[in-house]
């Protein structure tokens, strides 16, 4: 203990005792915590090594296993492998010589109107804690005017003081140095006056007379909580300047990603517009050739060549238009020219056209009056001359093609359905694009035998009238079927072309 009734400081170094170090091992199968063969129980008291430290306190377990219960009431979970010691805490200078680094040019302020203590605590910590520098105030307000001018580690304060007691300076602190852990000394007995600097934020207490020991470790554990404290502000400005970092690199890759993909679409809207002009030349050639040879006998070798000619240039023409739609899309340049027209009709149409002239017939069913939509009706035409022309490869002898479209609710749903062996390619890319432009969407479905359906749903005219619910579920929309449209292989009309 520190006696200061005489001004006088008398260290006790000669009740300190020299303890042998162990390691904690622990028995898995009975659950059993040993120190050097010693099997601990609950309410034992022990010390294990923390942060370069003795942290001295009792042994005890819950459900999650065993744990140490320090004197500030902090639990802290033991395991094998953990240093520790079953002797009563005392300090000596072999033990505090490895002290944590954390002390290591650390400055604590000590604040006491009592002039005799004020000289023993320095000197008392000069020996126990050499690395710790320590300065000291008569009064709160030279530790008020020492607190603006730089940091500390920790403060220690006596609570009674005059002008401005310690709980006043407390709070002061709390103020100017958030972070700086505060001791505050007590009276004996004075467990009111304890509890409520615990309340105000103290860090921890210490009673007059004081104890040498539990006053260095409790400083030390101070100093230590606030190199914790700075470590960890460090650390999350160093995370809050990598997370700024990596949103400017983020933004940097996004930009050129931008800046690629706006090349990517330039490139190919212009090779696009390249190939449309050679693909149109080689085109109007092959009409004016057969223009010319018309009435001569050709070959079958030359009629096969020019049709395969034909079916090249379609395709490549095909080809040419998915790219100048992609770039469109792709560089929002996509102006749809909305109009309103009869689905119905539409759809007629355009099977119409994709069967004439082939071995294909056309075979409806239906007719329930118009089915009225507002869409770009050169797209809408595109969307299904795209996913028709997918169809041909697929409709055989043995397979047929089917179009059906009905009314759900404000809805108007177009169904397709082949056999699917021909791959949809950038048609269903593009088609799925143009059909979200006009709000509806375009889905796909595959069953087994390779057959597949192709669903698309576009919304129907504001004046169009909306379909009627079932009777037995409000919330159930009813199908109206409006037309179903076949597409077979026409044996007569591929006999009489040959």
């Amino acid at each position: 203990m520190l006696n200061t009734n005489n001004g006088m400081t008398t260290m006790m170094d000669d009740k300190i005792t020299h303890e042998m170090n162990w390691t904690l091992v622990f028995d898995e199968e009975r659950n059993h915590l040993l120190l050097d063969g010693h099997e601990l129980s609950t309410g034992e008291r022990i010390e294990i090594r923390v942060f370069g430290s003795w942290v001295p306190g009792q042994v005890a377990m819950d459900s999650a296993g065993w744990y140490l219960m320090t004197l500030d009431q902090v639990g802290i979970r033991l395991h094998g492998g953990l240093l520790a010691r079953s002797c009563e805490f005392r300090f000596s200078q072999q033990d505090v010589s490895p002290a944590s680094s954390s002390a290591s040019n650390s400055t604590i302020l000590i604040v006491d109107d009592d002039t005799s203590l004020l000289h023993a605590l320095p000197r008392m910590l000069a020996l126990r804690l050499p690395e710790v520098k320590v300065e000291t105030a008569q009064s709160a307000q030279e530790a008020l005017q020492l607190l603006q001018k730089k940091p500390y580690a920790a403060v220690v304060s006596d609570i009674k003081m005059p002008e401005m007691d310690g709980l006043t300076l407390l709070g002061k602190i709390r103020e100017a140095q958030p972070d700086t852990p505060t001791i505050l000394i007590t009276g004996h007995g004075e467990h009111d006056l304890a509890i409520q600097a615990l309340r105000g934020g103290a860090y921890d207490y210490i009673q007059k007379p004081i104890e040498r020991d539990n006053f260095v470790a409790a400083l030390l554990r101070a100093i230590q909580t606030c190199e914790l404290r700075h470590q960890v502000q460090e650390q999350q400005q160093a995370l809050e300047l990598y997370t700024r970092s990596l949103e400017v690199l983020v933004q940097q890759r996004t930009d050129e990603l931008a800046e690629a993909h706006s090349t990517k679409d330039k490139v190919v809207s212009l090779v696009s517009q390249e190939l449309n002009e050679p693909v149109t030349r080689l085109k109007n050639l092959t009409q004016l050739l057969q223009q010319k040879l018309g009435n001569s006998e050709l070959s079958e070798i030359v009629t096969r060549s020019f049709a395969d000619i034909e079916v090249s240039i379609e395709r490549t023409e095909l080809l040419v238009q998915e790219l100048l739609n992609t770039s469109d899309i792709e560089t929002k340049s996509f102006i749809l020219r909305r109009q309103r027209c009869d689905l119905t009709q539409l759809c007629r149409n355009i099977l119409e056209e994709e069967v004439a002239g082939t071995s294909m017939k056309l075979e409806h069913e239906g007719g329930n009056g118009p089915l009225e939509v507002e869409v770009d009706e050169g797209q809408i035409r595109q969307v299904l001359s795209m996913l028709l022309d997918s169809t041909r490869s697929a409709t055989q002898q043995e397979n047929s093609t089917t179009v059906m479209l009905q009314q759900i609710g404000n809805e108007a749903m177009i169904t397709l359905r082949d056999q699917g062996v021909s791959s949809l390619g950038a048609g269903f890319y593009i088609s799925r694009k143009i059909v979200e432009r006009h709000n509806g969407h375009l889905e796909i479905q595959t069953f087994p035998d390779e057959r597949r359906a192709l669903f698309i749903t576009l919304p129907l005219s504001q004046q169009h009238p909306e379909a009627p619910t079932s009777a037995d579920d409000g919330s159930m929309q009813v199908p109206h079927t409006h037309a179903i449209w076949t597409i077979t292989y026409d044996a007569e009309a591929a006999t009489a072309g040959n």
